[in-house]
This record gives C-alpha cells, structure tokens and sequence, in this order.
C-alpha cells in the first residue's frame, strides 16, 4: 500500500505531463502482480468495485473517532475530505509502528468481499494500520474520485511507453482484459505472447480532429474536402459483433445501461461512429440539455425513455460483418455506411447530411449562421483520409461556431480538490435581473477553468478578503451593483433549465477574461441570455 500511496503523492505534486508518464512507468515496472494490476484499475475506473464503503460510512467513521467542531473546522480548511481524514485520524492505542504494509491487492480483496455489515470494522481498522498518505490513499481508492490529473488515456500511454507498444493496440484489446490484468504485463513484459481476445464488440479507437487554422485554408484544395455539421451531442461508438452490443463514449467508456432503448435497435453485425443526440429524427433533434437527462445513469425508467428519445447520426463506419474498413477512404467508408444504415430503424439512426459549398467564404456563412441550434460547427474530412485514431492534422479538421460571452458577476466561491485544495477556484456566477421593480443578481453558471494560475491567486484573494457568509466549504462574496468581480464568461451554448433559479443552463462555460476594470452594475442581464436562447441577439 506504501507504494500506492507514494505514486498517489507524486502524482499529485507532478505538473508535467512528462513527469507523470515517468512515474507511472516506474511503478509499473517496480510493482509486482497483482498490485499493479489493482492500481491500474483505480488510475482509470477500470473495474474497482467496493460497494459497502460510501462516503456517508467514511464520515460516520470520521465522526466517531475525531470531534466534530475540530473535524468541521480541519475539512472547512484544507477542501478535501479524505486529506483532512488522513491527517486528523487519531494513532489507535496497541497498533504497533512496525506492523507490516498491507498490500494493495489485500486492501482491495478484504473490501470487495466484505459485507455491509463488517465493511466499517474493516475499512476502519486498515486506517489505523496505515499512515497518513495511505490513508489518503486508501479514502481515494475506495470513494472512486482519486482527482491526482491522470486520466486513462495517459495510463495507456505510460502502458505503451513501458511495454514498447502502440497505444492503439492497448485500447483495441482493452475492454477484453479481465482483473488483476496479469497476463496482460507478461504481455508487455515481453515475457508471453499477446493475449488472444476472446471478447466481442471492443472498442475501437476514434479519430478526431484538430481545430482548422486561419493559414490552413491557403493549403487546402477545396475539393479534396467534403463538408458536414458538427452536433452538439456526445461521440460515440456503436458496436455490435456476434451478438454482443455495446455502446461506448469517445474515450472508450462503455454506457449501454444508460441506453436500454438504443441498444434494442443494435440488430447489425457492424462499428459505427456518430453522435449520441435527443429526440426522434429527422424531425426534431434537442438540446444537450435534454441529453443530460440520460446521461449518467446506473438504470433508466420507461418514462425517461418515452420523454427523452435517444439516436444515433451516424458519421462513419468502421467495421462490417468482421471485415475493418478503416483503411479505406472516407468517401468509400460513407458509400458503406449509407447501406448499413438503410437496414436498420430510421428512429434511431440516421446519416449525418452533408453540407453542399463551392468556397470557403460561402461554407464560413454557413458556419456561423447554421440551421439548426443544435449544430456547433463544421467537420471538413478528406475525400480519401482514412479513419486514423487520434487527432492527426490534415485528413480532418473541425470549424467550430464562435463561443458566446457574458459580463457576469461572481456570487460564490469554493475550494479546490487536489493541488488547488488550498484556494477557493471554483467559482459560480449571476447575472442582474429586475423583479418586482428590484435588480438582483441570479445564479447562471459554474465554472473553474479558463484563468492562468497568477489570476487564481488574485481571485482567491479577492474572496478571502470579501466573504460575507459561509456554508461549509462554500464562501459568498460581495456582490451589489457597486461592489463584487467581474468575469467574462465563454461558453458554447444555451438551454432552458429548470432546475436553475434564472431558468437557463450554459454549455462549457469558462473564465476567459477578469474584468477588474468594470463596475458590476454594468455585468450583463438575464434578459441578455434569453434574447440568445430565442435568436434575438447575433
């Protein structure tokens, strides 16, 4: 366990993306099975499963051994409940210092295999066995949110870079691999031949694109390229092979239980990549709003399904019937594609249309003024590209709608996780609304991006130096027209909510300017965000 909590406190102090892969490539190599294999599944959500410890038993235990005003004041502090655990849970009488580390694969087993009834017992008496960065370690891998800035696509690459693979090869044969994982590091070892795959209906990895440049245009041949809109729903990968269905995001996660209804319709023996979209073509396509209410979720009611109808625009087509297509141009894929879909269900999927242009200028109109609210932007794709993994420039580019932006006023401040648990980065903000004669701010959006770390330690000053109350780890600031911060906010888009009080939710908001420089009676209003969502303003 001291070896995992060690990699988890590296990690963590480690900015570089260089770093990062360095450290996880020595622990890998340093670390016998079936740790390793454990670890890896808590780096990318791979399969951990510790059902009977939740974050209320992890308090409760906190509230039996640590007194409650000191615990309340510790978490208030430092932002991180399992960082205030790990230094304020009490040395227990009669646990030896010299007791031996248990390792990460005892630790895990002894959970997994716990009932509800002994799990507490257990899980408490591996806090007293272990020091604080285990114990952090230890509260991190059973919550599921470690929050170290390692995502799984830099674990399969530290996979790569250790065993001397390609990261293609990885995520192709990753869906088939089974806990602890062992033959699969004998395999990067070197030490055996690679696992054959048993496994259906793997995920493949997708091909994105890289954002087109001003300068690019001079490059390219108009009509080497072919023209469609960019949806704003979620990528996915549709795939169906002998008799498996699964269903996959864009960085190989798999949702099939999310979506009963659409894997119904997964009467094929095929690959598809599209985008996941609300509603019932072609008639009517909703907001990622309305796909938010399926997302996320362990099971669906047959009312959610009736009322947020779910289907796939397909963008491309990788394999058919056990054949992979993916070598071939994307003129020649699309042809295939077209026929596949003619077999299956119209409510459920459909092609992606094209968007017919004789010039960029004119295709750039069309960009900024497309037909549907729906539509984020333009993907221009290469006649004859092939359907490469990864973000590779030139056979595809994305031409996404300028992002909107608000003066809004911030409102609330919380902390951090991680190496931004010390400040308070995480920032809602309002904009003015006149009600019953009387202008007061209402909440529109959160966000925690977009500003440099220098702007972080303003802000944060700015918010210790004008509280006005707290709610636990959550601060409210002076906000009145002639008081409060002002941010310029970007985001891509706007729905109606009812969930939130203004009764309008942002899509990917982020910080993209401080406005030190403007009164907050000049932020902007909520009459603003409405005219947007029902195309009044440019």
């Amino acid at each position: 366990m001291k070896a995992f909590s060690e990699l988890l406190d590296r990690l963590v102090l480690t900015p570089s993306r260089n770093g990062k892969l360095t450290l996880l490539k020595d622990y890998f190599a340093a670390t016998p099975d079936p740790d390793r294999g454990y670890a890896l599944a808590a780096l990318t959500d791979g399969g951990l499963d510790i059902p009977a410890i939740k974050p209320a038993i992890i308090r409760g235990l906190a509230a039996e051994r640590i007194d409650e005003v000191l615990l309340a004041y510790s978490y208030d502090y430092v932002g991180d409940l399992a960082e205030t655990i790990s230094l304020i849970w009490p040395e227990p009488e009669g646990v030896a210092a010299n007791d031996p580390d248990p390792s990460l694969a005892y630790v895990v087993e002894s959970l997994a295999r716990a009932s509800r009834s002994e799990a507490p017992a257990r899980f408490a008496a591996l806090l007293d066995r272990l020091d604080p960065p285990g114990r952090f370690a230890l509260i991190k891998l059973v919550s599921g949110g470690l929050r170290i800035g390692v995502s799984a696509r830099l674990a399969k690459q530290a996979l790569a870079d250790f065993g001397g693979k390609d990261i293609v090869e990885i995520e192709e044969m990753w869906h088939g691999l089974k806990l602890p994982y062992a033959k699969f590091f004998l395999w990067l070892e070197g030490k055996i031949e690679k696992p054959e795959q048993a496994a259906k209906a793997l995920f493949r990895p997708v091909m994105l694109a890289p954002a087109v440049e001003e300068s690019d245009f001079e490059t390219l041949d108009i009509a080497d390229y072919r023209a469609e809109w960019k949806w704003d729903g979620i990528r996915v990968q549709v795939s169906s092979e002998g008799g498996v269905r699964r269903l996959y995001s864009r960085s190989g996660d798999e949702i099939s239980n999310a979506f009963p209804d659409l894997m119904d319709a997964l009467d094929f023996d095929a690959v598809i990549d599209g985008e996941l979209l609300v509603g019932v073509p072609a008639d009517h396509t909703g907001t990622f709003s309305d796909l938010q209410q399926r997302l996320n979720r362990k099971s669906v009611s047959a009312k959610v399904m009736e009322q947020y109808p779910v289907f796939v625009r397909a963008y491309d087509l990788l394999m058919i019937a056990g054949e992979d297509i993916r070598p071939l141009g994307y003129d020649a894929r699309r042809a295939r594609l077209t026929d596949v879909l003619a077999t299956l269900d119209p409510a459920r999927f459909d092609l992606s249309p094209q968007v017919p242009f004789t010039s960029w200028a004119g295709l750039d109109a069309l960009r900024v003024s497309p037909p549907h609210p729906v539509i984020e932007g333009i993907m221009l794709k290469h006649k004859a590209s092939p359907y490469l993994p990864g973000r590779k420039k030139g056979p595809w580019f994305k031409w996404k709608r300028d992002p909107h932006t608000i003066d809004a006023v911030l409102m609330y401040a919380q902390r951090g996780h991680g190496k931004r648990s010390s400040f308070y980065s995480d920032y809602t903000f309002g904009v003015w609304k006149d009600e019953g004669g009387i202008r007061q701010l209402v909440p529109v959006g959160k966000a925690y991006f977009g500003f440099s770390d220098e702007e972080l330690v303003q802000i944060d000053k700015f918010v210790r130096d004008n509280t006005i109350d707290r709610f636990g780890p959550v601060r409210s600031v002076k906000a009145t027209e002639s008081e409060g911060l002002v941010f310029e906010v970007a985001f891509e888009g706007l729905a109606r909510s009812t969930r939130h009080k203004s009764g309008v939710a942002m899509r990917f908001p982020r910080i993209s300017r401080l406005r030190w420089d403007k009164p907050s009676a000049e932020a902007d209003t909520l009459e603003t965000l409405e005219k947007l969502l029902d195309g009044r303003v440019a």
